[in-house]
């Protein structure tokens, strides 16, 4: 009996302490996430500023990288509860997870909130690409090559990326 009672304490600290560092590390995952698409919408925003033609096609493509990116927030939040092995948090956060399209599907499938937020993704996937997908990508490709255009967002990315990197979940 004495054994129990000395042995439930740690028991339960032990416990206490994985939840708090998997709050921690789903935390420092999910500004991750923000910074990503604050980063896209900034990238979109100044391209169809320069091209308001491309105002449609930066919609679609923003709403396919926030159902990208809101899978896999929650995702990394359902495996660190239920597999952790699947997050990989010794790598570079935007490398700790690694969904492939069988993976998508598979979690498609699921009738839970994670397969609702992946069915939506596999959807954008298997959808025929935007019609002027091209000439948004090629306005990406001449934006990103003169840095002077996207130097305030992609500074405030980099400080952000620094800020979460520095962030040490035990």
């Amino acid at each position: 009996m004495k054994l129990a009672a000395l042995i439930l304490p740690f028991a339960l600290l032990a416990t206490s302490a994985q939840a708090a560092n998997t709050e921690c590390l789903s935390d420092k995952y999910s500004q991750y996430v923000d910074a990503s698409l604050t980063w896209y919408e900034e990238l979109i925003a100044i391209t169809v500023k320069k091209d308001p033609n491309l105002e449609s096609v930066g919609n679609w493509f923003l709403k396919g990288r926030k159902h990208h990116f809101e899978l896999n927030r929650a995702a990394v939040d359902f495996y660190l509860k239920n597999d952790p092995s699947k997050v990989k948090t010794n790598q570079s956060i935007e490398s700790w997870l690694q969904l492939d399209q069988k993976e998508i599907k598979s979690l498609s499938m699921k009738d839970d909130a994670l397969g609702k937020v992946a069915k939506i993704t596999f959807d954008d996937r298997q959808a025929p690409p935007h019609k002027q997908n091209y000439e948004l990508r090629s306005a990406f490709a001449d934006i990103l090559s003169h840095p002077k255009e996207i130097d305030a967002p992609l500074k405030a990315y980099n400080k952000t990326m620094t800020q979460i990197s520095d962030i040490n979940c035990k």
